[in-house]
């Protein structure tokens, strides 16, 4: 279990991040909220990760990785496996930065996602019927041609980078009491929550996983990575399994402070809140954090809290299904 130099390390860490990939990624807006904290009884903080380069806060975690070598390894190739946001960034990542990247993509990838990753110019091969046949595959192919993997998450460096977003909250407001944050992988929960609290202790990680698919949340309260069951969700940027040795568990453990798993009925009731009454379009893992905020708002009134939305990738046809499902129900 990680300790208090541990989570200073990582902030540490975080901090070299930021000065590496300040040029290289945008600094997010953190609005305030024109309805939903009105209705609460508390200040709501939106921090619009959804207007990150790629409509993700993957960019992050992306450019600090594809930085973090030293002048030496330069010419070294990197491997990803991913056709959603984090394969989009490192891409993108890999094109500005003028880096030799091979991002392996199953067979049934989406055209749409294809040609976006194509774009870039990067190396793209299709290996396997599933996502995880083709992560094993990006693996294979770094250990075999020593090539630098990029996790989408279980990586230091990656998490550095999506700390640098805990970075930004503390320049942009003097005192946030709670912080709404997606569960996935938990390189943004860890990263966030490593840096807040270094810098500001008294500042409450509040992660929020979907019911269908929480990984993240079991392997917390288990001390270890368990086997969930993983069904459909709105949020499925956070949807999937973990690595069995993933850095983030212990870190994760170690600085949130609460976990609120959300229904799917809940996910499109915050989706649909966040399109009518903020106008923000989001998805629905960005949903899923002001999800957590909205189960249980009365005790957060009179609070600060900053909600995360992590990312803007969504399908048109699935959100207006979700805002129309909300507003029946």
């Amino acid at each position: 279990m990680p300790n208090k130099a541990d989570i200073t390390a990582a902030a540490a860490r975080s901090m070299r991040a930021h000065a590496r990939i300040r040029d290289h990624v945008m600094k997010t807006p953190l609005l305030g909220s024109s309805a939903v904290g009105a209705d609460i009884g508390s200040t709501v903080l939106f921090k619009c990760e959804n207007f990150q380069l790629t409509n993700s806060f993957k960019a992050r975690g992306a450019f600090s990785k594809l930085t973090a070598l030293d002048e030496a390894a330069e010419d070294v190739p990197f491997v990803t496996a991913s056709s959603g946001n984090h394969g989009i960034a490192s891409s993108l990542a890999a094109s500005r930065l003028s880096r030799k990247l091979s991002v392996v993509l199953p067979r049934i990838v989406s055209k749409a996602k294809l040609s976006r990753i194509r774009a870039f110019g990067v190396d793209v091969i299709l290996h396997g019927d599933e996502s995880g046949q083709s992560e094993a595959h990006a693996r294979r192919l770094s250990e075999e041609q020593g090539l630098v993997y990029v996790s989408p998450y279980n990586d230091p460096d990656i998490v550095a980078g999506q700390g640098t977003i805990g970075l930004e909250l503390l320049e942009q407001h003097p005192r946030i009491d709670n912080v709404f944050v997606a569960m996935g992988g938990g390189g943004l929960i860890s990263g966030i929550g490593a840096v807040l609290k270094a810098f500001s202790p008294r500042t409450k990680i509040v992660g929020c996983a979907a019911a269908n698919s929480m990984a993240l949340a079991a392997a917390m309260a288990a001390g270890k990575v368990v086997e969930v069951q993983h069904l459909p969700t709105l949020a499925d940027g956070v949807a999937g399994g973990m690595d069995e040795d993933s850095l983030t568990l212990g870190l994760a453990r170690a600085v949130v402070d609460e976990v609120v798993v959300c229904s799917e009925a809940e996910i499109a009731g915050a989706l649909a809140r966040l399109a009518r009454q903020e106008h923000l379009l989001v998805e629905g893992a960005a949903g899923l954090a002001l999800a957590g905020l909205l189960q249980q708002p009365q005790r957060y009134r009179g609070k600060v809290n900053a909600v995360v939305l992590c990312g803007g990738n969504f399908d048109y046809d699935e959100l207006t299904a979700a805002v129309a499902a909300a507003r029946a129900g």
